[in-house]
């Protein structure tokens, strides 16, 4: 790098501002009439804290597990005609309704997926090409740059173990179509005709919520009839009656 120029792929350039600031990014061919393609990230960087390094381990040989992925992680890289390459948090539009724009390929990212979740993901183009309507995994660019290619359509599904927490949801804008959301784990859109150039896009991965199972229905227990007490009129006396009678004396008269 000489003067803020970067000549070749896989270099970089830090920059360090004390206040809110623009950068400005111009691209030229190295040669003329050569291509001004180019696939340029910003990334912030952050001072954190070293990871702590097991007892008796290597250095080179310590890797941090990967912790469960957050579906904020997810990025969306978009080769958009006349801005080039454009990067994207979740739930972000890509050129769409207020700047529409020709997208010609497109990149998934997703830092620490979950192990038990795959996304792939395929692109097609109104004339077949190579790499039309074919999976790609993660991190794989799906389209063309520089070629003024248009993607008509796109295919994106979850598979594995985890794939039931989650749904994709997708909003996409077809020239002259309007804004089209469509959710489930797998999903494919296109325009009206199948040729319309896309011109938005905006994903995100919403975490499905778990409901609880409804309660089992209880079988009826039978219930025996309950002993009918004896009925009584009224109290009664058992055991042997003894009637007592009086009994008047005689009287003699002595004569």
């Amino acid at each position: 790098m000489v003067n803020g120029t970067l000549f070749a792929p896989e270099t970089a350039l830090v920059v360090s501002v004390a206040r809110p600031s623009r950068l400005i990014v111009e691209v030229t061919a190295g040669r003329v009439g050569g291509s001004t393609a180019a696939n340029i990230k910003i990334e912030p960087l952050t001072q954190g804290q070293p990871a702590e390094q097991p007892a008796g381990q290597p250095f080179d040989m310590f890797e941090p597990e990967a912790g469960p992925g957050k579906l904020s992680d997810l990025k969306l890289l978009a080769h958009v005609a006349g801005l080039g390459d454009v990067t994207v948090g979740s739930n972000v539009w890509i050129a769409g309704p207020s700047a529409p724009a020709r997208i010609e390929g497109i990149s998934l990212e997703w830092p620490n997926k979950p192990h038990d979740l795959h996304l792939q993901y395929a692109v097609k183009f109104a004339r077949p090409q190579r790499g039309d309507n074919q999976f790609v995994p993660l991190g794989t660019f799906a389209g063309t740059r520089g070629r003024a290619l248009a993607i008509t359509g796109f295919s994106l599904e979850a598979s594995g173990p985890g794939a039931d927490r989650y749904a994709i949801a997708a909003e996409t804008i077809f020239l002259g179509a309007p804004t089209l959301r469509v959710t489930g784990n797998r999903i494919v859109v296109s325009g009206p005709s199948g040729r319309e150039p896309l011109v938005g896009l905006k994903l995100n991965l919403e975490e499905r919520r778990v409901q609880a199972a409804p309660l089992a229905p209880q079988q009826p227990r039978r219930v025996d009839p309950a002993t009918p007490m004896p009925h009584q009129d009224g109290p009664r006396l058992e055991g042997r009656v003894r009637v007592f009678r009086s009994r008047q004396g005689a009287v003699k008269t002595a004569g």
